[in-house]
């Protein structure tokens, strides 16, 4: 049954862009005006994050943001046939900082947010880069889709660590000049180990995995964030958060990097990925110890 879907899929893909676009089109209209998928929890999350907006501001970021989300369902069906020149056309990045980073002989982790398109970037990338590339992934529960992803993702060698098991997946490439994949905007599943601050006026938990394992190994990082300039086209910018990590205070690395995400994030509202529920924790002051902005709230 898989390689009977994967093949239709595959022949999908065969489709040029403009085609696939209107296919794209045709599920706008069906997700965001039929089935309304999340929208509660889209604009709900669009509300605190941007009460000075009206109501209809706030509308026009959804609906681009719904554009976004479909436009890359189908560059990732676009990824079953699509070729390496293909994409290095459609997805450019300036590589110079991880350049200078691997000349040191260090490896690095890069923290990015659910901006769009990852999915693209982190292909092109694996031609950019001298590093061996891994990428920290979440497994998707429904097998087809995990089985067909997994396929996509390490097409070009890069390596995928699943979330649930890095610890004992990473140990294999410890002795590689690697670099590191990691989206750090993850909410975490137990708030109380995590790193608390302020995001876009709210106390919001980051999960703290990234910043623990930078410090733990004295890691450079490198933040990233992914621009659109067209439909179908990507330029993503790589800019140093930090040489050594361990040389930061606790908290600092995590703290510097939700900054640069929310000013991204208000730069390019439409590319992050609203559906999900961001503050679904709740403050309470026995987290006190893990806040690391200024003047902590109260509950």
């Amino acid at each position: 049954m898989y390689y009977f879907f994967y093949g239709l899929l595959y022949l999908v893909s065969l489709l040029p862009m403009r085609i696939l676009y209107m296919v794209a089109d045709g599920i706008y209209g069906l997700v965001y005006y039929v089935f309304g998928y999340r929208k509660k929890v889209v604009m709900a999350n669009l509300q605190r994050a941007f009460p000075e907006k009206t109501n209809a501001e706030r509308t026009r970021i959804a609906k681009k943001f719904y554009r976004n989300l479909i436009d890359s369902f189908i560059e990732v069906i676009k990824l079953l046939s699509a070729s390496r020149r293909f994409l290095k056309k459609r997805f450019t990045m300036d590589t110079s900082v991880l350049h200078e980073l691997y000349k040191t002989g260090a490896s690095c982790q890069v923290h990015l947010g659910h901006t769009f398109n990852w999915e693209w970037g982190q292909l092109v990338l694996t031609d950019l880069t001298d590093y061996k590339i891994m990428v920290v992934y979440q497994p998707i529960t429904n097998k087809f889709f995990e089985k067909l992803f997994y396929r996509l993702r390490t097409r070009s060698g890069n390596v995928f660590l699943p979330a649930t098991n890095m610890r004992e997946a990473i140990q294999p490439h410890l002795n590689s000049q690697y670099l590191l994949a990691l989206v750090a905007d993850q909410a975490p599943s137990n708030p109380a180990t995590a790193w608390w601050l302020d995001f876009f006026g709210h106390p919001t938990p980051f999960v703290n995995g990234p910043e623990k394992g930078a410090r733990n190994c004295g890691l450079p990082v490198v933040f990233a964030y992914i621009e659109k300039p067209r439909r179908g086209y990507y330029h993503a910018t790589l800019t140093l958060g930090c040489r050594e990590a361990s040389c930061l205070s606790e908290g600092e690395l995590t703290h510097n990097y939700v900054r640069f995400l929310e000013d991204v994030i208000r730069r390019n509202p439409d590319m992050w990925l609203w559906s999900h529920r961001r503050w679904k924790h709740t403050w309470k002051n026995d987290y006190a110890a893990k806040w690391i902005s200024k003047n902590p709230p109260t509950e």
